[in-house]
């Protein structure tokens, strides 16, 4: 089952995402929470799959809330307002139920999360030449030997294929490394990652890819220096 946790400021809207979770047979909501604090440090400590997760709340907006999280955690927003939905969508959100919704919709959204959260395992342990990320609404399938180089857009990340357009999904720099071989792969800028076979010259400051030229930021010129040697 996919484990589970609800943030809502309002505790009758969690107490029916509670009751909705144990008719599903798919998730297992292991705790609500109406501070999003709180949840912040449970999940430090609790990893989980899933949140459920309210969008207008007092203390923090959803969105803010989902950036603050460090976690690869799918989200399904909550909210009375949909106009929020086009800014839950693009933070690649799962799915988007406006309240009150039924126990039909809240399961449609639920096999959604269940049908990610599945291929997420599955990938696992496959091929070891690539990795997948999310995008448009799907999970794009990325070969290593395809990337040119990666850029940090501040919560996202854009990746830049060989033949290809970009990709952009929402993603720290740190967890795109954690994806990424690290004797192939190289980060020479707080917004930049290069894979070294790709690399055709560089100076202290520069970076070429071919024609491409990326900076190497002041904290990573260590790093080109023991390149060099």
């Amino acid at each position: 089952m996919i484990k589970a946790i609800a943030i809502d400021d309002e505790p009758h809207a969690l107490k029916i995402i509670e009751n909705f979770s144990e008719k599903t047979q798919i998730i297992s909501l292991l705790k609500t929470f109406v501070q999003p604090k709180e949840a912040l440090y449970y999940m430090s400590t609790f990893p989980v799959d899933l949140m459920f997760l309210d969008i207008q709340m007092p203390s923090v907006s959803g969105i803010e809330f989902l950036k603050k999280s460090e976690q690869k955690t799918l989200v399904i927003f909550t909210t009375a307002y949909s106009e929020f939905a086009v800014e839950g969508f693009n933070m690649n959100a799962v799915d988007f139920l406006l309240k009150p919704f039924t126990y039909e919709r809240f399961l449609q959204a639920c096999q959604k999360a269940e049908s990610i959260f599945n291929s997420q395992q599955q990938m696992k342990f496959q091929d070891p030449s690539c990795f997948y990320v999310r995008a448009n609404y799907s999970l794009v399938k990325i070969l290593y030997s395809d990337i040119i180089y990666i850029e940090g857009l501040d919560d996202y990340i854009k990746i830049h294929i060989q033949g290809q357009s970009p990709v952009v999904t929402r993603m720290t720099m740190r967890t795109i490394l954690e994806k990424l071989p690290p004797h192939e792969f190289v980060r020479i800028h707080r917004s930049f990652i290069v894979p070294l076979k790709k690399i055709t010259s560089f100076r202290k400051s520069k970076v070429f890819i071919e024609q491409i030229e990326i900076p190497v930021g002041v904290n990573y010129k260590d790093v080109m220096e023991k390149l060099a040697h």
